[in-house]
């Protein structure tokens, strides 16, 4: 139901940071689960953080202290905000929506989301 865009991937070196963007469109985005998923090449796609319609977070334990997440409601619009990158953070970056409870995007198998088409992020060195 919900469309979603992600902007803001790219390439940087270790240590760096990035911000990632998803912009929803189509729904009611203040009342939506929202999250972030990552998949490297030859690997599953993982968790990496979540944020419920009353801003409560969550996180994988590989990025908790290093990456934010956060949402603006007015903008329909939902950030990654990721400090102290690792070549290990290399990955395609997949938004992801869910109408009910972060519940859902927090536990596999992720079923009854809406996802964007993904950002790529590399990091060097």
């Amino acid at each position: 139901q919900v469309q979603l865009v992600e902007s803001g991937g790219g390439l940087v070196q270790a240590g760096g940071s990035l911000r990632l963007s998803c912009a929803a469109s189509g729904g009611t985005f203040s009342n939506y689960a929202m999250g972030w998923f990552r998949q490297a090449p030859g690997k599953e796609r993982e968790f990496v953080a979540a944020i419920s319609w009353s801003k409560d977070t969550y996180y994988a334990d590989s990025v908790k202290g290093r990456f934010t997440i956060s949402r603006d409601n007015a903008k329909n619009t939902v950030y990654l905000q990721m400090n102290s990158l690792k070549p290990e953070d290399t990955a395609v970056y997949y938004c992801a929506a869910h109408g009910t409870s972060t519940m859902y995007l927090r536990r596999s198998p992720v079923t009854g989301a809406d996802w964007g088409q993904g950002t790529q992020v590399t990091v060097s060195s």
